[in-house]
């Protein structure tokens, strides 16, 4: 099974970097996960399956499309109750595209995050 990467650096005497694709998504991930607010990823962009998950698979819910010199991310987020979505929204697309852009150098043209669900706290 082939991998998506992408190629980052490219020099003849030396050799090329590329990234996977899914490196890409666990970055974008782990980052959308610090922010407050956020309950949780979404695994299933579609909606067939809609589950609350843990930091072991932080690559669900990303989706990364790689343009020419550019990349775009969609994330699928369970956001927390009484949180305002688009400040929580706000701060996973700018958190996202700072460590993307930092820890990969590539250009993240957009981050559009799709808010799945609220996550409702039940006092037990």
């Amino acid at each position: 099974m082939d991998r998506e990467t992408v190629k980052i650096h490219e020099k003849k005497d030396i050799g090329e970097v590329q990234i996977a694709n899914e490196v890409v998504a666990i970055i974008a991930g782990l980052a959308a996960s610090e922010v407050d607010g956020i309950a949780g990823m979404v695994g299933s962009l579609k909606g067939d399956l809609v589950e609350l998950l843990g930091k072991k698979n932080m690559s669900k819910g990303v989706i990364v499309e790689v343009n020419e010199d550019c990349i775009s991310l969609e994330l699928s987020v369970i956001v927390d109750f009484g949180a305002s979505i688009p400040q929580v929204c706000k701060n996973v697309q700018e958190k996202v595209k700072n460590a993307v852009e930092t820890m990969t150098g590539l250009t993240v043209e957009e981050v559009n995050v799709r808010v799945a669900g609220v996550d409702v706290e039940t006092d037990k």
